[in-house]
């Protein structure tokens, strides 16, 4: 590495350190606190497999047993904060990928693009408050790492562990699949390739818990998340549909329909990618088509936009977007997020009655803006393909 480089890594060490401690600070002496309360589940559910027991013996431990016997050394070490720690490792390590990711890019245009990662303070506070989003991050990216480097049978290991790490990246199936199929070497070959180890992947580690812990495996990390209706600390446009349907003995037909505009858009979004089947535009596919399948889930949350600003430095690597509009952008998304943060503290640290149409209307206008930015990004993506296609018939 340059001396750019390792400076640059070197302040994104800097700052998670500098967060990580305040963090510490802020537990201990304020009134909302810092650590992230999904974090002390993860520990909780760490701690059982300390003793020998299952982590769902936690209430609301929803994810894979990896990620608790990942937190084991929490308890080993009777450091609540280790795991912590392991999350600012896989960061940096996603940061690291994110800039060999962009070996095309001249050497400062790299380091700009990179630090939209790693001295981004958003990113920087999800993994120091204790949010695992940082190693489902560096499994996709190293996912993609390895299949930039044609070797297919580590990409596809790594999209299963993914996949097993949380179901969403599943959706990347497919572009992935229309990206190898349409290289010149070995297409539908190499479709296979991926295609089955990402099976292996998903099917050995999932079996192999299942082996451990059963059912409860199997109903916690996986069905659970398919009929979801998690109605707190939620950004979605469902969130009043959410709130209201939690009263009801049975899912509301409505709330069960919710996913169809979803799949719609995030499918809907594949065929860009027929124009012109380079790395480069997968990526951007891949930040278009998270951003798509986020805005519209059931349920947003703050570190779920973590999954597609690992995507946003390649997608702005080749954008046509000007300054102005890429500025009003931001406002509207930034903007209209701290309306609805605003109405959430009220709710959650005050106790006000703001369901409506405060805090309504703000989840309202959050997606309505991310609506208008997500046609901003297609139409971008459209006029990039467009060019493509005219210089390869020059």
């Amino acid at each position: 590495m340059d001396t750019a480089t390792v400076s640059l890594f070197l302040g994104a060490l800097a700052l998670r350190l500098g967060f990580f401690f305040y963090g510490i600070y802020q537990d201990k002496y304020f009134e909302v606190k810092y650590t992230d309360v999904d974090y002390f589940v993860f520990n909780d559910a760490a701690s059982y497999v300390f003793h020998g027991l299952s982590p769902y013996l936690r209430d609301t431990y929803r994810y894979t047993p990896l990620l608790s016997w990942l937190l084991v050394p929490n308890h080993y070490l009777q450091w609540i904060h280790f795991g912590k720690m392991m999350f600012v490792l896989f960061d940096l390590l996603t940061g690291l990928l994110i800039l060999n990711l962009l070996e095309a890019q001249s050497k400062r245009k790299k380091l700009i693009l990179s630090s939209l990662w790693l001295l981004n303070f958003m990113v920087i506070t999800i993994s120091t408050r204790g949010n695992a989003e940082s190693v489902l991050c560096f499994l996709i990216l190293l996912s993609l790492y390895f299949l930039k480097a044609r070797q297919f049978v580590l990409s596809g290991l790594f999209l299963g562990f993914a996949i097993h790490f949380k179901i969403y990246p599943i959706i990347y199936s497919i572009p992935i699949a229309v990206y190898v199929y349409r290289q010149r070497q070995g297409g539908l070959f190499n479709v296979f390739k991926v295609g089955v180890s990402a099976i292996l992947a998903l099917a050995g580690t999932s079996y192999w818990m299942y082996q451990i812990y059963g059912m409860e495996f199997l109903d916690n990390a996986y069905f659970y998340h398919l009929s979801r209706t998690d109605h707190r600390h939620n950004f979605s446009v469902f969130h009043m549909l959410l709130y209201f349907e939690s009263a009801l003995p049975t899912d509301s037909f409505w709330a069960k329909l919710a996913f169809l505009p979803q799949a719609a858009i995030t499918l809907g979004v594949v065929p860009l990618l027929l124009r012109d089947p380079s790395f480069n535009s997968l990526l951007s596919l891949l930040f278009i088509q998270t951003f798509a399948f986020v805005t519209y889930n059931k349920v947003c949350t703050s570190q779920y936009f973590i999954w597609y600003l690992i995507f946003l430095p390649f997608y702005l690597a080749r954008t046509s977007i000007t300054l102005k509009k890429g500025l009003t952008m931001a406002l509207i998304w930034v903007g209209t997020q701290g309306a609805w943060l605003f109405f959430g503290y009220l709710l959650e640290f005050k106790g006000k009655n703001v369901f409506y149409p405060g805090l309504f209307l703000a989840s309202l206008s959050f997606f309505l803006g991310n609506v208008w930015i997500l046609g901003q990004f297609i139409d971008d993506f459209k006029v990039k393909t467009e060019l493509s296609e005219e210089k390869k018939k020059r």
